[in-house]
């Protein structure tokens, strides 16, 4: 009979990537929680005692408060990975904060029994290992995005990003919460918008965006969305279908098959 878990551990593409063996170590310890849009998992300068791996549609992101009050967005992370001390392997305060953009539920686990699970299990070790080096790859790209490109090039690599997790056009996102992450003000980003919708990319509706030509928003983003994607494929051996959803993890360990083929 399946176990409780199932279902939501399959919605979790990081946690699909494990051998059957490996997942029954960290099944046990696992916790479903659900959250709401503008929901907080840790806050900077606050110890992070739990790993969140969002499951489905829940997009969370790792956001820079600054003095004059402004946010930055420096990572997404959707059902691809894992979020909370990935890369301090926990139990250390976070420089971020981390906050549901899409709503939805995490599984999480404490960031203590994490490390002693990893410890007896070099398959886990090494798919937090490569998944830290993609999330490290990820806050590299945007700093290098957000010094270099004009606002709707970085507009479109977001919005991109976002539809590569939810797998659909319709993007539930609001323009304050869309400024707030690209670190602009709210006129600003409208102006913006309405480019984009007047080049044939995008529609915007009340509390959502609709993508409208996928090949136009990639010719109109910058080549972070690209970079990004192309380093995922390489480390985590991430597949994504036609319409560029990232669909399956397929890391291929020290020796063996892929960690998915294997059980």
């Amino acid at each position: 009979m399946p176990s409780a878990l199932e279902t939501p551990l399959s919605g979790n593409l990081l946690l699909r990537a494990l051998r059957v063996p490996d997942r029954a170590l960290l099944e046990p310890h696992l916790e479903l929680k659900p959250y709401r849009r503008g929901e907080v998992l840790f806050e900077a300068g606050v110890d992070v005692s739990h790993i969140s791996f969002p499951l489905g549609p829940c997009v969370a992101a790792l956001v820079i408060g600054l003095q004059d009050g402004r946010a930055v967005e420096t990572a997404t992370v959707g059902h691809e990975g894992a979020i909370g001390g990935v890369v301090s392997q926990g139990l250390l305060p976070a420089f971020s904060r981390a906050v549901v953009q899409v709503p939805g539920s995490v599984l999480r686990v404490e960031a203590a029994v994490l490390q002693q699970i990893k410890q007896t299990s070099p398959g886990l070790r090494n798919l937090m290992t490569r998944y830290s080096d993609c999330l490290l790859a990820q806050v590299l790209q945007s700093v290098a995005c957000n010094a270099s490109h004009t606002i709707e090039a970085r507009c479109s690599r977001w919005l991109l990003s976002l539809q590569d997790r939810l797998g659909s056009e319709v993007l539930p996102i609001t323009h304050e919460v869309l400024a707030e992450l690209l670190g602009v003000q709210r006129s600003y980003l409208t102006r913006t918008l309405r480019t984009l919708q007047e080049q044939g990319l995008i529609q915007v509706r009340r509390g959502r965006i609709i993508i409208e030509s996928r090949p136009l928003m990639e010719a109109a983003a910058c080549e972070c969305h690209g970079a990004v994607k192309r380093h995922f494929e390489t480390v985590l051996g991430a597949v994504y279908n036609a319409s560029g959803t990232l669909v399956s993890l397929r890391p291929v360990p020290a020796e063996g098959p892929p960690m998915s083929q294997a059980v």
